[in-house]
């Protein structure tokens, strides 16, 4: 069993109801016991958009390997519109977008996946809702809790509690 952190997030079309049809594909991903922060609307990171994204973060055990979590969760992306440009940075609207930001302790670097994120730590939208559910969690690269990466963090976006 895994302790998977989730950080979801929507800045195109209906932002609440593709969180919401997200949230009820993945959880049966996880086992009965799941935690969820408050819903929090910030500004997007690292491009322009009229559009503030509404973000989630999601902790929880999952009994699926990390790749098979990943393929999961990009066919829910897909199904919910996402569009992946090959080459494409990624710092674009979307109509979903679900990012393991870790899978328990594990270190994982391969070119389809990178946990922890590589960017977490720099992110005011990971790290606030983040810390909400699992403030004690120590990153397993930087040996430092999700608490004191957020009092660390330089990042100036605006992040505000909705829910």
């Amino acid at each position: 069993m895994a302790d998977v952190f989730l950080i979801l997030g929507s800045n195109k079309g209906d932002r609440h109801s593709n969180l919401g049809k997200a949230l009820e594909r993945i959880k049966p991903l996880f086992m009965k016991d799941y935690a969820l922060s408050g819903l929090y609307e910030s500004e997007p990171w690292g491009f322009d958009s009229q559009t503030w994204f509404l973000n989630i973060a999601l902790r929880g055990d999952t009994s699926l390997d990390p790749k098979a979590l990943l393929k999961e969760l990009l066919l829910i992306e897909k199904d919910l519109g996402r569009i992946r440009i090959p080459g494409s940075t990624g710092y674009e609207s979307r109509e979903i977008d679900i990012d393991i930001v870790f899978y328990s302790d594990f270190i994982i670097d391969t070119p389809d996946l990178v946990v922890p994120h590589p960017r977490m730590a720099q992110r005011l939208f990971v790290l606030v809702p983040l810390c909400e559910i699992a403030p004690a969690f120590i990153h397993p690269v930087l040996g430092k809790s999700i608490m004191l990466l957020l009092s660390e963090c330089d990042d100036t976006s605006r992040v505000n509690r909705l829910i």
